[in-house]
C-alpha cells in the first residue's frame, strides 16, 4: 500500500462502499475555511496525544492537509505506530478544489 495517493484514487474510495476515515490535520482555523465532508479534525500537533484514544488502528485512513506536507508527515508517522491502512493524499485539499471539486475553496 502506498504511503500517497491521488485525489482521484481518494475520492473513488471515499465515495465506495465503504469509505475510510477522511483526517484532516490541519488547524481549526484552515478547516472552517474549507473541508470536505464527513472528515474528522484533529490537528497535527495534536495526533499523537488522540490517535490511539479516538482513530482505529485496523480502519483505512485517508490524511488531509493544505498541500500534502503534514498528511505524509502523519501518514508515516501513524503508519510507525501500527496504523498500517494510513495513507497522505497527495497534494491535499488544494488538489482536491482545483481537480475534484471547485466548490471547495482554495486559499493561502
Amino acid at each position: 500500500m502506498d504511503l500517497e495517493i491521488s485525489v482521484v484514487q481518494a475520492q473513488a474510495l471515499l465515495t465506495g462502499d465503504n469509505p475510510p476515515l477522511l483526517l484532516d490535520v490541519r488547524e481549526p482555523a484552515e478547516y472552517a475555511l474549507a473541508c470536505i465532508e464527513p472528515s474528522t479534525l484533529i490537528p497535527m500537533g495534536e495526533i499523537p496525544a488522540r490517535a490511539f484514544q479516538e482513530l482505529e488502528e485496523d480502519a483505512p485512513i485517508l490524511v488531509l492537509c493544505h498541500h500534502g506536507v503534514r498528511s505524509v508527515t502523519v501518514a508515516a508517522w501513524l503508519r510507525q505506530q501500527g496504523f498500517e491502512r494510513a495513507q497522505s493524499i497527495r497534494g491535499g485539499i488544494h488538489a482536491w478544489s482545483t481537480t475534484i471539486d471547485p466548490t471547495v475553496r482554495t486559499y493561502y
